[in-house]
């Protein structure tokens, strides 16, 4: 009896090719079957969820995210604007109360740098401090919401002409 295996060759034939290891030649292939039947129209695409599609949507949005591109004169402005000589000033100046009830301090930077002959200011720096009045010094009196206040203060401005 002769046993012979695949990939080796038997009695009166010669071996013309290496043993096989599980490996197949490709031969001709089919054409994978169509799920749906060809039309004029191209299928629609699907959404994938991977990183370059994400990066895409990015940059479809980017143009809502950027600020707007300024001329170059707008740019010019800008600059001279900023290199406005201005000057620090220092002093003490009330800021008046806003309609909303909350101090004004542009109001008081504008008074402590027309106070030094300036045209406008910024407030750099504030203070504040509780104002009351002499009715808390009584003994034995009970306070009132309405005895003491704090004021806000400007004690430095930036100021330009």
């Amino acid at each position: 009896m002769l046993l012979v295996l695949p990939g080796t060759a038997g009695p009166g034939r010669a071996q013309s090719t290496a043993p096989s290891l599980g490996l197949q030649e490709p031969g001709p292939q089919a054409p994978p079957p169509q799920s749906t039947p060809p039309s004029s129209a191209p299928p629609a695409r699907e959404e994938n969820p991977g990183l370059i599609n994400e990066m895409g949507k990015l940059f479809d949005k980017l143009p809502s995210i950027l600020p707007p591109i300024k001329s170059p004169s707008e740019t010019i402005d800008d600059l001279s604007r900023m290199a406005k000589p201005s000057t620090m000033v220092s002093g003490r100046v009330a800021c008046p109360a806003s309609s909303n009830g909350a101090p004004d301090c542009k109001q008081a930077a504008d008074r402590l740098c027309q106070g030094q002959g300036y045209k406008e200011g910024k407030s750099l720096n504030a203070d504040s401090a509780q104002s009351c009045s002499a009715k808390v010094l009584i003994p034995g009196r009970p306070r009132k919401p309405d005895d003491c206040r704090t004021d806000t203060f400007v004690t430095s401005a930036l100021c330009q002409n």
